[in-house]
């Protein structure tokens, strides 16, 4: 075989080569080093940003009504398979309005409405974005999701300014147009003047009309969450 014929030869088993690395490696790249990092998951941490911290809360000062505010926001959370690697995905919107209120006692939470604009959620992606906003969710037809309180939610006691309190709160998540009976771990910290609110709800996609994209190289799982992290002050 002449010289030419074999640098010919090799220079393609090198790129038939290089091609096969990098369908396997590519998405494993894209994951770890291009890819925007995926959002924490919503926590609170005791006394951060709050005043008195560790003085035993009034519950009279925790009674009436809240509003939500300014650095609140909301999403979700999605695991996309991409040429078979692991990719976890965050979208997220700071357009959340909503309130709630707290009856006389101060301990039980009475009523709850939250409204996220979703044709605002982005994440790394404007095609994922444009997939989910036009196709997925079809916001055109159904802009926003809410959220509802449908059971009252009562505290044995008000906590210490700055603490965290968990709890669990039934409602009716509405998504695409299709409302379902969810129940929502969610923590809580006030100081009496404003309050801090995380949680997420963990959701099946078809149970709200939503088909999971399925494009062959990318796939996204047919369950993810709904995420939230809100700020709210009296009024």
């Amino acid at each position: 075989m002449e010289k030419s014929q074999r640098v010919l030869i090799g220079v393609g088993v090198g790129i038939l080569m290089l091609g096969a690395t990098a369908a396997i490696a590519g998405p494993i790249i894209y994951r770890d080093f291009i890819a925007a990092p995926a959002a924490e998951a919503p926590t609170l941490s005791a006394s951060e940003g709050l005043m008195d911290s560790g003085k035993p809360l009034d519950p009279a000062a925790l009674a009436g009504s809240w509003r939500i505010s300014d650095n609140s926001e909301a999403g979700y959370r999605v695991d996309e398979v991409l040429n078979g690697t692991d990719v976890t995905v965050t979208g997220r919107t700071d357009k959340v309005s909503g309130s709630f209120t707290i009856d006389e006692t101060g301990l039980t939470l009475q009523q709850t409405e939250l409204t996220v604009d979703v044709a605002s959620i982005t994440t790394d992606s404007p095609q994922r974005d444009s997939y989910f906003r036009d196709q997925a969710l079809r916001v055109d037809e159904h802009p926003a999701a809410t959220f509802t309180l449908t059971q009252p939610v009562t505290l044995s006691s008000a906590p210490d300014s700055g603490d965290v309190v968990q709890a669990e709160a039934t409602g009716d998540l509405t998504i695409a147009g299709v409302t379902r009976d969810v129940t929502v771990a969610v923590e809580v910290r006030s100081d009496g003047t404003t309050a801090a609110i995380a949680g997420s709800i963990p959701i099946t996609f078809a149970d709200f009309g939503v088909t999971a994209p399925n494009l062959g190289f990318v796939s996204v799982e047919p369950t993810g969450f709904v995420e939230f992290q809100l700020t709210a002050a009296r009024g």
